[in-house]
């Protein structure tokens, strides 16, 4: 078996739904699995698993036991060369794991491969590359000092601005939404340190590949949806872990730094007041749905609905708020992302209808937690 693609879930029954779809229009020409992990999720997640997807290995653990551990449970399952570890808030273009599989075959000498990720407006997700957190790096993202310097290398790391977002080439850290290497270098290094309940856990993971003498590689060539804000709520206890997450890494690999534990609690609090207020002020109201449909599809909606056939009818109305609706029954995921990344803008928000499901889902920018709207 050439790839095992791992997915572990929390509580985004909808979006885990929606992910499992894509990778499996996305393994049909590749010798693969899924496996799907649940960490106790409350919601319906494991029900919908065994009704919609029968034929997928789904393992449901009695206790939420954290990122790396649910990864390791998955990995330790899988029978493929190459693992994929994928959140479960993403969505694969159908060509990205042929596309991922090729460029590592071709450079045996990488050793964990990412992708380009997009949130759900077609944007950019800049921590798709990142430079190791290192005190001056870590100080640099939290002051900004890398936006107001994108190109000096002395403040451009923290998300490799040595690269464009367009530009394949070796990084230092790649994100955990989609890693992909082989089984046998992820079972060398041990997997995901357990000992870390989540957030620096990827960062951990490709900094112990690095110090293998193994190149991390960003890949540009295929796009992934990526909702970044689906998983995790912004409050207060996500900034404790993940301000516990980056000291320990820190602590792990480098020498104690009182100055660096204070950076961090002082970063923690400064993105959680900004995180709280973009979620406050990041409210888009439609004025108008476009639907793209090659079949009858009745969407109830309270303004102007208009349907069309083809993707290249679009055209941008700048003075109103859109709202641009797929149904993924009839366009594949390449055409939906290269649509959103070709029309990205203020104004226009994306849904995805799944027809099978009947639901909505989507997400108007990197700190929404997403919307899922049940048809009916």
């Amino acid at each position: 078996m050439q790839l095992s693609v791992i997915i572990l879930n929390y509580n985004v029954r909808f979006f885990l739904e929606q992910c499992v779809f894509s990778v499996q229009k996305a393994l049909e020409d590749i010798d693969g699995e899924i496996i799907v992990v649940d960490n106790n999720s409350s919601d319906d997640s494991c029900a919908m698993m065994k009704s919609s997807f029968p034929n997928i290995k789904l393992i449901v653990n009695k206790e939420n036991i954290g990122f790396p551990k649910g990864n390791n449970i998955g990995v330790a399952h899988a029978k493929g060369e190459y693992v994929c570890i994928l959140n479960p808030d993403t969505v694969v273009a159908e060509d990205t794991f042929k596309k991922l599989l090729s460029n590592c075959i071709k450079h045996p000498s990488h050793g964990i491969t990412g992708c380009k990720l997009i949130d759900g407006t077609g944007n950019f997700l800049p921590e798709s590359k990142r430079g190791l957190p290192t005190p001056w790096v870590a100080f640099t993202k939290i002051f900004s000092l890398y936006k107001v310097f994108p190109k000096s290398r002395l403040f451009n790391r923290y998300y490799a601005q040595h690269l464009s977002e367009n530009q394949s080439g070796k990084v230092a850290v790649l994100v955990g939404a989609l890693m992909i290497m082989k089984r046998d270098l992820y079972n060398q290094i041990g997997g995901f340190d357990e000992n870390c309940f989540m957030y620096s856990d990827d960062i951990d993971l490709s900094y112990v590949v690095l110090k293998l003498e193994k190149n991390n590689y960003y890949f540009h060539e295929t796009s992934v949806i990526h909702y970044k804000g689906e998983s995790t709520v912004r409050d207060g206890l996500y900034m404790k872990r993940f301000s516990d997450a980056m000291q320990f890494f820190y602590k792990k690999h480098f020498k104690r730094s009182v100055v660096f534990d204070v950076m961090m609690r002082i970063g923690s609090l400064f993105f959680s007041l900004i995180k709280k207020n973009e979620q406050k002020n990041f409210i888009v109201i439609a004025d108008e749905y476009i639907v793209f449909s090659k079949s009858d599809l009745k969407l109830s909606f309270n303004k102007k609905t208009t349907y069309y056939s083809d993707l290249n009818t679009f055209t941008n109305d700048l003075n109103k708020n859109i709202q641009i609706i797929f149904n993924t029954n009839f366009f594949t995921f390449n055409e939906i992302i290269s649509f959103m990344e070709a029309h990205k803008s203020k104004n226009i928000t994306f849904k995805n209808y799944l027809k099978k499901a009947n639901f909505l889902i989507g997400s108007n920018n990197c700190n929404d937690r997403g919307e899922i709207i049940q048809n009916g």
